[in-house]
């Protein structure tokens, strides 16, 4: 089966420090580029993630601090990765809900001004958890009818998930061979998350709203005119990095709003005054 594709596809997988999105930071990373032409392309690179592995975390992916400790930052070796991406939709394993959010998390403490927002996400998992609800080695097996020789290798877990893919487009006939098809599909649940977190949505109105606590389904602009120390309070709080990106771009779109109608207002007023002279 060869996927149809009008761009590429960089299939990836992280293997981190930890699970926290915004404490933890990753030391390997592997990415297969798949062309439209259907050529190749690998990228490969332990990172020295400039804090402690801990030791129950080491025992799974069997990667030590001895492992890392002479290899490049995420910091040095950013820009390789990005160009290696270039404008690539990404595939993963959970992707939506970790290997993404950590990326962008990576990303944004470099100041990489890579837009990993504009391209298709297809998380190879969610499609997995709806048609059969495995995990990647028993899909692997279900799909592929073949071990995982090292499961938890990032390059080995990239290998799987790009060949569980392409085994799951030919094995279900309602799974069209199109990128933008698969990644709507293999979204959890809310197709209407505006971040990666999922603290922000859209409602039914296509306005962006808060999806947490006491705010919940309160939209961003009557919240900043009610409560407008709470934009401060996340901007400050422990939120990753892409959320705060997100709703700052939110309250600069609804500042420009007021603006403008704020402007249209004195020109109306300006014109009924000139109208009556």
């Amino acid at each position: 089966m060869n996927l149809k594709l009008k761009r590429p596809l960089a299939i990836f997988d992280l293997e981190t420090t930890g699970l926290n999105i915004t404490q933890d930071r990753i030391v390997e990373i592997a990415i297969i580029k798949v062309n439209p032409d259907g050529s190749e392309e690998q990228f490969h690179s332990l990172i020295n993630p400039e804090m402690k592995i801990p030791d129950e975390v080491s025992q799974i992916h069997h990667i030590f601090d001895k492992d890392i400790q002479d290899k490049p930052t995420f910091k040095q070796i950013a820009k390789k990765v990005t160009d290696f991406i270039g404008d690539a939709d990404l595939v993963g394993f959970n992707s939506n809900k970790f290997d993404i959010p950590v990326l962008s998390e990576e990303l944004l403490k470099v100041n990489s001004d890579f837009d990993v927002s504009n391209r298709e996400f297809i998380d190879v998992q969610n499609i997995f958890h709806k048609m059969e609800q495995r995990t990647l080695s028993a899909a692997y097996k279900f799909y592929c009818e073949k071990e995982i020789e090292n499961a938890h290798s990032a390059l080995d877990d990239t290998k799987a998930t790009w060949e569980v893919m392409k085994a799951q487009v030919d094995r279900y006939s309602n799974l069209e061979n199109n990128v933008s098809f698969l990644s709507e599909f293999s979204k959890a649940g809310n197709n209407t998350l505006v971040d990666f977190a999922g603290r922000l949505a859209l409602n039914k109105n296509k306005e962006v709203v808060y999806n947490f606590g006491k705010n919940k389904g309160k939209t961003v602009k009557e919240i900043s005119i009610s409560e407008p120390g709470y934009y401060g309070w996340m901007m400050q709080a422990d939120f990753p990095l892409y959320t705060k990106r997100c709703l700052k771009k939110e309250m600069e779109r609804i500042k420009s709003e007021n603006k403008n109608t704020s402007t249209s207002m004195e020109e109306k007023m300006k014109a009924l005054k000139n109208k009556f002279k």
